[in-house]
């Protein structure tokens, strides 16, 4: 079910008269959400329905098995390590067996082996990556001792479940939300409201941000041979709004969702096209997985405590795993290596400071220097951008060398609307980057009439000049 169609809109009234009027207890309210988690999975496809159960019993016995064998650590390893294996076995089956297959025969053929790749026509359920990370990270957390295993089997079918989250994130951590379902929870007005401004402004970077956008951008990539340069920017530039309106646009829809029920989510984004170099902008984009790699592979291949030679090959490692995770694409992986070069040049040249204050705090404009940093750092991204949009490596490589080589005109011969969109979004955000959300005006805002005019405001340009809906990007992986 998508955020954007006209049975979400049906379906999240009905599930919230039911939470709060009609289930009223603690295990009823679970149990609740859990059936309607499984009616929001499987409106795309009824069929993975028992794929996400599978998931949900290996990890759910798993914990209360590490925990049974408290203090036999060799059998407390062996439970974990066996779920670990069958759930990425899972995943890479229908991710990842034809990508492989495929590869495996071709570089046969490059020492003069031939043989035909096998494959298999496998269909990608919605979400899968993303519920399998944070069934992994429940297992490993309880093999930890961060965690106690959860002895209500309906309690951590919610958690993995949850049908805000469930197919694009944030990918929550057991530690934060498995806990939220374990205790009574009570309908907060404010928290509420908050929720509904969060999600508003997900739809807008969604539905007028990312969709206008998008329309443009499939143009011009479709086309990008024959295509003058400043075309190509346009294209670069014009996707990578729409990859963070549609992504991040997601997680707020997620998050203000989860607010009308009482739960809290992990923040996904912060503003990360304000960052002011690569190191920062990854602690700002896609905030839940790549605190994900970092706490279990990172860390625990060493880190950066062991040199730096080590800390750049862990980069590597993680990048590259990373590029991976969102597809069986040797473009996703050749863009995890580019910012881990990223990574590496930044490290060498001394200047990958982890920032930990937004940009120019309390001013309107930022210094010279902090707008060359953000500038230059967007750059990077964007080419970035361009190898993941790429279906090749070689028109990854096209695309950027027709940036550069081929004639440029004058003026904006394509996607005028889409760019108008983008910069009053930037505007927006900018002035309200030391919020939690662009809508959250009511500090300084006390007239509530003018506050609800500008909500309507808003929904109107959402109506009005939103794009053509389109599912969301991050589905795919």
């Amino acid at each position: 079910m998508l955020f954007n169609s006209i049975a979400f809109l049906v379906f999240l009234p009905i599930v919230f008269v039911g939470y709060w009027f009609v289930f009223k207890k603690l295990n009823a309210q679970n149990f609740f959400v859990l059936i309607a988690s499984y009616v929001f999975y499987g409106w795309w496809d009824c069929r993975f329905l028992g794929l996400i159960l599978l998931t949900t019993i290996l990890s759910y016995l798993s914990g209360l098995l590490i925990e049974k064998y408290e203090g036999k650590r060799n059998k407390q390893k062996l439970v974990s390590a066996a779920n670990i294996i069958i759930n990425l076995g899972i995943l890479g089956f229908f991710k990842y067996f034809n990508f492989f297959a495929e590869s495996m025969a071709q570089l046969l053929g490059l020492f003069g082996v031939t043989v035909d790749s096998i494959t298999v026509r496998v269909i990608l359920p919605v979400g899968v990556s993303f519920y399998t990370f944070q069934a992994l990270s429940y297992s490993i957390d309880v093999y930890k001792g961060k965690l106690a295993a959860s002895k209500s089997f309906v309690n951590f079918a919610a958690y993995l479940s949850f049908f805000p989250q469930l197919v694009a994130g944030p990918i929550e951590r057991a530690t934060n939300l498995l806990p939220q379902f374990q205790k009574e929870r009570h309908f907060d007005y404010k928290d509420a409201v908050d929720g509904c401004r969060h999600m508003l402004w997900g739809f807008f970077k969604k539905i007028v941000i990312a969709d206008n956008c998008a329309v443009t951008v499939n143009q011009i990539f479709a086309n990008w041979q024959n295509c003058d340069g400043t075309t190509l920017i346009i294209g670069a530039f014009l996707f990578s709004f729409q990859i963070y309106g549609d992504f991040s646009g997601y997680s707020d829809i997620a998050i203000g969702t989860a607010k009308l029920f009482g739960i809290q989510l992990m923040t996904n984004f912060n503003l990360p096209y304000f960052s002011r170099n690569p190191r920062e902008f990854w602690s700002k984009w896609h905030i839940s997985l790549t605190s994900w790699f970092t706490d279990y592979i990172y860390i625990p291949l060493g880190g950066n405590r062991k040199g730096t030679g080590r800390t750049i090959l862990n980069s590597a490692i993680v990048f590259a795993l990373c590029g991976l995770w969102h597809g069986a694409n040797w473009t996703f992986v050749l863009w995890g290596l580019y910012h881990a070069f990223l990574f590496l040049v930044f490290i060498l040249l001394g200047v990958n400071i982890k920032y930990k204050t937004v940009v120019a705090p309390g001013k309107i404009l930022p210094s010279i220097k902090e707008f060359l940093q953000m500038l230059i750092t967007f750059c990077l991204i964007l080419i970035g951008w361009i190898i993941f949009r790429s279906t090749t490596v070689s028109q990854a490589f096209g695309y950027m060398g027709g940036m550069f080589t081929a004639k440029h005109v004058a003026g904006l011969p394509v996607g005028k609307k889409s760019i108008i969109l983008v910069l009053v979004m930037v505007i927006i955000e900018w002035l309200q980057r030391d919020k939690r959300h662009p809508l959250q005006f009511d500090a300084y805002i006390k007239n509530r009439a003018l506050r609800w005019t500008l909500y309507y405001i808003m929904l109107i340009v959402i109506v009005f000049l939103g794009g053509k809906s389109a599912s969301f990007i991050y589905f795919q992986f």
